[in-house]
């Protein structure tokens, strides 16, 4: 697995964890939980958005190269 993919993967589980956190957080009336949690999908979200910039480079990279070749 390639960084980018670790990053997306990474990212999936944060937001999934996250929307847990936030419903348990909800159905309990634990303010603090249900924050946690939204601040564990905002920190998903970043992981995959961070995921598909490396990617992005890395196809930049090989259009460069094959350019160049």
């Amino acid at each position: 697995m390639d960084s980018a993919e670790k990053d997306r993967a990474e990212g999936t589980w944060d937001k999934t964890k996250g929307k847990v956190k936030e419903g348990a957080g909800r159905v309990t009336g634990d303010h603090d939980l249900e924050a946690e949690g939204k601040a564990d999908q905002a920190e998903g979200s970043l992981e995959r958005a961070k995921g598909h910039v490396k990617e992005a480079g890395k196809k930049v990279k090989e259009g460069v190269e094959d350019v160049i070749k």
